[in-house]
């Protein structure tokens, strides 16, 4: 764009061929000497105690292992510092890295430290679209966290409840009565589906196609985030343009739905509808949407795939689960259908209030929670941006101390997630999952931080915590096998470790391991259809699977 838009000017100064080469000989200098300036950067550590040391090497090293290999080069930057507290630069931003307890606790009780601006300039994998997504006015924020604290009030977390079950239910049924399948893509696409019934039109939940097609959009978003696209945002390269397409693509299944929806004068009882009877602006309905669902979707399918994963390795915790599941049952929906079918199972489990999914499931309440700490690989990320006006003692802003270090105005603030969840000193044998831990009481401050943690909790913590336990129940009532298994459907003899370096998914290696399913007897379908179909579609997922790893 750069060439082209000074083209005219030099054409008025210079002959054409020289008007040209000016167009682009210039840019390309202007951007030589901005790199040098970067790589030439002092890399070298403050001798200032208070400032945190800084990693060395220049900026340009840091780029490539901070976006690919995230965790790996976290602790790796620990261990270079030999600090627990350290800051590195990309291009000439400077990030600071926290660890500890202290800095833990500073960091969660810090005011002015801002979460909407370190994430959109750390992680760039949430649709960008300024006035929509992005670059919002605080009072637009605050109005979008209300809307999403009024989508799960009891009543409508109640309503939702058997929505979920029956998608969840729908989705399972497609599976066949046994088979194989990948929990990282099932899982992955019924928590989408889950989320589009909880947070989006209702019309749009109930199509198909149209689903997948919005999944697969979300899908190219996170494939086409590279370090280009979240540090050069302006620069127009292939990546940029799919980012572009994607995100305008998606924008127009949310603006057709809301403009069908208010066109056709038919209201209908969602979470979409809610904001529209609110009065809200059209762009804050269609953000809050685009925004919502991926923020959503992505986390809770992370935590679902994982959580069946273990249970498909940790037979005597799914047994567990399905003690509690039973006993709910009897205590709130009656006796059990002779039917065991998952569409009955769907329907009794409906009939168990919310007021008892959410506080008598210590067993579904332990899974849940040790899965987050094993298998979420979070980095909180925050910007610390002081009020505009001048501090109390005259002058502008001063620093912000974190664990005895002064983090600068303007700088980027993150605390990894690992530092306390995978820490041999606060869980013993960290990697290891096990809901029974007695270090889950630690009474340590922020010794768990699965959710968030002080005053930026997950919003969405209530309704994702009612979906993953209702995703689980059905798993474990309605299957009597759960095994995991390689890509030639031999039983694993350990469950891959998750992947914290990627930091969307979690994913073990592709291939490693899958999950084989067998329905509860009584639940066989009627005719040999649903079974035959099974086989062929395990077939080929396992053939699939074979080939890609070979």
């Amino acid at each position: 764009m750069y060439p082209l838009g000074f083209l005219p000017f030099f054409y008025t100064v210079v002959p054409e061929w020289g008007a040209v080469a000016a167009a682009l000989v210039i840019p390309i200098l202007v951007l030589a000497l901005w790199f040098y300036a970067i790589v030439t950067r002092s890399s070298s550590t403050h001798a200032d105690d208070c400032r945190p040391v800084r990693l060395p090497g220049s900026s340009l090293s840091h780029i490539l292992p901070f976006f690919h290999r995230r965790f790996d080069f976290i602790n790796q930057g620990f261990q270079l510092a030999g600090q627990a507290i350290y800051q590195f630069t990309l291009l000439r931003t400077p990030v600071i890295v926290l660890s500890g307890e202290a800095a833990r606790r500073d960091f969660f009780q810090a005011k002015d430290l801002d979460l909407n601006a370190g994430f959109k300039f750390l992680s760039g994998a949430i649709p960008m679209m300024p006035g929509v997504t992005s670059n919002l006015e605080a009072q637009r924020i605050a109005l979008i966290h209300k809307r999403l604290a009024s989508a799960q009030t009891t009543d409508r977390l109640a309503h939702l409840l058997p929505q979920i079950l029956e998608d969840s239910r729908r989705a399972m049924d497609s599976w066949g009565f046994s088979g194989t399948f990948d929990p990282f893509e099932r899982l992955s696409e019924l928590m989408f589906q889950s989320t589009v019934r909880c947070l989006a039109f209702s019309e749009l939940a109930d199509d198909g196609p149209a689903v997948r097609r919005l999944k697969e959009l979300y899908d190219i978003l996170d494939a086409a985030t590279t370090p280009a696209t979240v540090l050069l945002p302006w620069l127009p390269g292939p990546t940029a343009i799919r980012r572009l397409l994607a995100t305008k693509r998606i924008y127009d299944i949310i603006r057709t739905k809301l403009d069908e929806r208010t066109q056709g004068g038919i209201a209908r009882d969602d979470t979409p509808q809610m904001l529209i009877d609110a009065g809200d602006e059209r762009m804050i309905i269609i953000g809050f949407v685009m925004g919502l669902l991926v923020a959503g979707a992505r986390s809770t399918g992370t935590t679902a795939s994982w959580l069946i994963t273990f249970l498909s390795g940790h037979p005597q915790w799914k047994k567990k689960a399905a003690e509690e599941v039973r006993r709910l049952i009897g205590e709130h929906a009656g006796p059990a259908p002779p039917s065991t079918s998952l569409s009955a199972l769907s329907a009794t489990l409906s009939a168990i209030p919310l007021a008892a999914w959410e506080a008598e499931t210590p067993t579904l309440d332990a899974l849940i929670r040790e899965t987050l700490r094993v298998a979420e690989p979070h980095v909180a990320m925050r910007q610390y941006l002081p009020p505009a006006a001048p501090s109390e003692k005259g002058g502008m802003p001063g620093p912000l101390h974190l664990g005895g270090k002064a983090v600068p105005p303007g700088a980027f603030v993150m605390y990894p997630f690992s530092d306390v969840h995978l820490s041999p000193e606060m869980y013993r044998d960290p990697w290891r999952w096990d809901p029974a831990r007695k270090e889950m009481d630690l009474k340590a401050p922020y010794a768990y931080v699965g959710m968030g943690a002080g005053a930026t909790m997950c919003l969405g913590k209530r309704l994702a915590i009612l979906e993953l336990k209702l995703v689980t129940a059905l798993f474990v009532l309605g299957f009597d096998e759960l095994r995991a298994v390689d890509a030639k459907g031999a039983p694993l003899s350990a469950l891959p470790r998750p992947n914290w370096n990627d930091i969307l998914t979690c994913k073990p290696p592709a291939g490693s391991c899958y999950v084989r399913f067998g329905r509860t007897a009584a639940a066989a379908p009627a005719t040999g259809t649903a079974v035959a179909a099974s086989t062929a579609a395990t077939d080929s997922t396992v053939a699939a699977a074979t080939s890609t790893s070979v």
